[in-house]
């Protein structure tokens, strides 16, 4: 055999070994990315639960508080733009902006439902009704599962964007244009944990 078929050989034998190698990390970033959109998925279910609460919390609150129309009102201002921008990101759960959105309506609508929680605690008669006992008890689940689903998503996330930025991922991730996955953040209001009791 002629060196230069052997030198061809080898050059090829390097070129695939390469092409599988490359194949692997892309597909490894493939799998990671899926996994947080899956994540998110999970979010989503709980967010769109929540939101479907809502609106039953304002009815059960409005006949007791017909005088805080603002406060009513803005309940469902809160909840209608984080609709608006959970729709966004579940369709596209890698962008930023999107997201960055999501966080920040997500933090108006849990300032609004705390405003909310507190005003009701000046109506006895609506601490004692049980149909916002039940509501408040659901939405209360719904968070919790929120939560849940809020670190399992981050922690996806962050896995995801650790696999893309590690050499010599991140080459790779470059070329095929693997965005940094952004986190779902925690809002200040809940950071802050208000205690609200209707009993």
């Amino acid at each position: 055999m002629s060196p230069v078929i052997i030198t061809l050989l080898v050059l090829l034998g390097v070129l695939g070994l390469l092409a599988i190698w490359l194949t692997g990390i892309y597909n490894g970033l493939v799998v990671a990315r899926n996994r947080f959109a899956n994540a998110f998925a999970q979010i989503d279910v709980q967010l769109k639960r929540r939101y479907e609460l809502i609106p039953n919390l304002v009815e059960a609150v409005k006949g007791y508080m017909g005088h805080e129309r603002e406060t009513l009102d803005a309940v469902i201002k809160a909840r209608n733009s984080a609709i608006a921008a959970e729709q966004k990101v579940a369709a596209n759960p890698s962008d930023p902006a999107a997201m960055r959105e999501l966080n920040r309506a997500e933090t108006q609508l849990g300032g609004t439902l705390g405003r909310l929680f507190a005003l009701s605690e000046a109506y006895p008669d609506l601490k004692a009704n049980q149909n916002m006992l039940a509501l408040q008890e659901e939405l209360t689940s719904t968070e919790n599962k929120i939560g849940f689903a809020r670190q399992a998503f981050n922690d996806a996330a962050t896995e995801f964007n650790i696999r893309r930025e590690v050499f010599p991922a991140v080459m790779v991730a470059g070329m095929f244009g693997f965005k940094e996955a952004a986190l779902l953040e925690t809002a200040e209001t809940e950071r802050s944990a208000p205690k609200v009791s209707f009993r």
